[in-house]
């Protein structure tokens, strides 16, 4: 069992771009590279800092306010170890596209 959000088509970020999705837990960051999406939490984990506006090279991601880079596959920043971006999961489910905020599990 899964706490998730579906995401709207009209919200799905073109491939190669990025999106905004805004939910009752903050907002959440989406980016298409190479037709895979990623997700994470549209906050450096440093300051707080929005990553939106963020220079993209390949899957990594530059804070547009102190620089620091996040590899957007793993949430981890570049040579720095103990903290890094709060990625979400993505889901396919009938055609429709959930990012999935926290997994609960089932008890037995």
């Amino acid at each position: 069992m899964s706490c998730s959000i579906r995401i709207p088509a009209d919200r799905l970020p073109a491939r190669g771009g990025r999106s905004l999705l805004h939910h009752e837990k903050g907002i959440i960051l989406l980016f298409d590279i190479d037709g895979e999406l990623h997700a994470i939490d549209d906050r450096c984990p440093h300051a707080g800092a929005s990553l939106f506006s963020g220079r993209l090279d390949g899957r990594w991601l530059q804070c547009p306010a102190h620089g620091l880079r996040f590899d957007l596959a793993t949430g981890c920043p570049a040579g720095i170890k103990g903290f890094g971006l709060q990625r979400y999961e993505i889901e396919w489910r009938a055609n429709e596209c959930y990012v999935v905020l926290a997994r609960q599990e089932v008890p037995a």
